[in-house]
This record gives structure tokens, C-alpha cells and sequence, in this order.
């Protein structure tokens, strides 16, 4: 009867430690996030990727809509083709011009739109949708892009509550790049702009690649030490039972 008792708690134990590790887990995949490809500069150019996940069992998601930050207007933004997926780019006349390269600009991006032209990201799948941009900004530390995720069932998701530091996030945060220190060179990713697009191709592709692999590496470390830490509960969990079998 001890053994019996005993053996129930382990197998609780294991059940609460194998929830608690995909609780963790699970949250990384939950929302549209923005990433770059190497760095993000102040000052500087960079190649960012849209990570959009498919969290309907049901739907495909079918477009993106990602608006650009209106109070940190970029002058030079530009879409990478995605095979599957149309992309439209949107300009809006600018309250404030900027200056680039010595020109005044009077315009800016200020929304991309991607649609599906077949399934598009089906259950059980994300996408990435890669922007170049440029110059960003050097008086703040982040850019807020509000999303919005539409599936094919015409449900519309928006990703645009704003995360406030020392808060928890909220339900449908927006995606958030980080900008990093201010180089010396600004202008050492301008390949990604289309100042050298031989170059551009070239890095853009390495990078591409190297950010798939650390996907797949971040993926594989996940999974497996999810299935370290269950064993290891259930290892334990026999050595007590073991134990208990010895002394009754």
C-alpha cells in the first residue's frame, strides 16, 4: 500500500515536471516576432526576418500585414520574394522629410502586405518574411512593428499591443526589434539596401541559411532537453520505488 502511495506521487511528480517543461517551452512559438539577420545598428542598415507561426489547427494563415513605426519613419525599405507569397508595399507622404545621403525624402513605407497565393503557412508551420531596412533610427533603443495575421477561415489576429518594460506581456504583444550600440561603420550592412547587389545576394543567402540552421539547432535543443528532463524525473522516480521494494 506504501509503495502503491509512493509510486502515485512520483507519477504526479512526472506529469507536473513534463507540463511545467512545455508550458516553458510553448510561448517562443506563440506570436509574429521579428528578428535580424546578424545585427541592428543604430545608424545602420539590416536585414530583419518576420517569424510568422500558424497556431490554428484548423486554418492556414494567409496574410500579413506589417506597419512601420511612424515615429521612427525609415527611408529605404525593401521586401525579399517569398515563393507562395505577393507582396505589396505601401508609401505614405511624410509630415517630417528625411535626409538620405545628403536628399531630402518626402515619403516613406509605411505598411508591407504579404498574401498567400495558395495555401499559405499551413497548420503546424511558421514562415519568415524578410525585410532590408535602413538607416534606423539613433534615438531610441527599439522599433515596435504592429501585425496583423489574417487565416483562412477569415479570422483576423492583431498583433499590436505595445510591451512596456517591467510588465507582464500582454496577450497579442507586437513584434520588437532591439537596436544594438551605433558602429562606426553605419553603413557596413548597406548591402542589404542594394548598394552592392551582387555582395547583397551573396550575404543575404549565407545569412539566410545560417539563421535556418540555428532554427533547426534552437528546435533540437529544445526537444531534447525536454526529453532529458523527463527521463531524468522518471529515472529518479524508479530509484525510489526501487528503494522502497528493498526496505518493505
Amino acid at each position: 500500500m506504501q509503495i502503491s502511495r509512493t509510486a502515485s506521487r512520483v507519477t504526479a511528480a512526472v506529469a507536473v515536471a513534463g507540463a511545467t517543461v512545455l508550458a516553458v517551452s510553448v510561448p517562443a512559438f506563440a506570436h509574429v516576432s521579428v528578428q535580424p539577420e546578424g545585427t541592428a545598428a543604430k545608424g545602420g542598415y539590416a536585414t530583419v526576418d518576420f517569424k510568422v507561426p500558424n497556431e490554428r489547427d484548423n486554418a492556414s494563415t494567409t496574410k500579413l500585414e506589417v506597419n512601420l513605426p511612424a515615429d521612427h519613419p525609415l527611408a529605404s525599405v525593401m521586401p525579399q520574394p517569398v515563393p507562395g507569397w505577393k507582396v505589396q508595399v505601401t508609401k505614405s507622404k511624410l509630415d517630417k522629410p528625411l535626409t538620405m545621403h545628403g536628399e531630402k525624402i518626402g515619403e516613406a513605407v509605411t505598411k508591407v502586405t504579404w498574401t498567400a497565393d495558395g495555401k499559405g503557412i499551413e497548420p503546424g508551420y511558421f514562415q519568415k518574411f524578410p525585410l532590408s531596412l535602413g538607416a534606423l533610427p539613433e534615438d531610441t533603443d527599439q522599433l515596435v512593428f504592429k501585425a496583423i495575421q489574417t487565416y483562412s477561415n477569415k479570422e483576423v489576429v492583431r498583433w499590436i499591443e505595445v510591451p512596456q518594460e517591467g510588465q507582464d506581456e500582454p496577450e497579442n504583444p507586437a513584434p520588437t526589434l532591439a537596436l544594438s550600440a551605433a558602429t562606426d561603420d553605419h553603413h557596413g550592412t548597406a548591402a542589404a539596401a542594394g548598394d552592392d547587389a551582387k555582395g547583397g545576394d551573396k550575404d543575404d543567402a549565407h545569412e539566410a541559411t545560417a539563421a535556418a540552421d540555428s532554427d533547426g539547432t534552437d528546435t533540437t535543443a529544445r526537444v531534447l532537453g525536454i526529453v532529458g528532463i523527463v527521463i531524468g524525473v522518471a529515472g529518479v522516480a524508479y530509484g525510489v520505488l526501487a528503494g522502497r521494494r528493498r526496505t518493505a
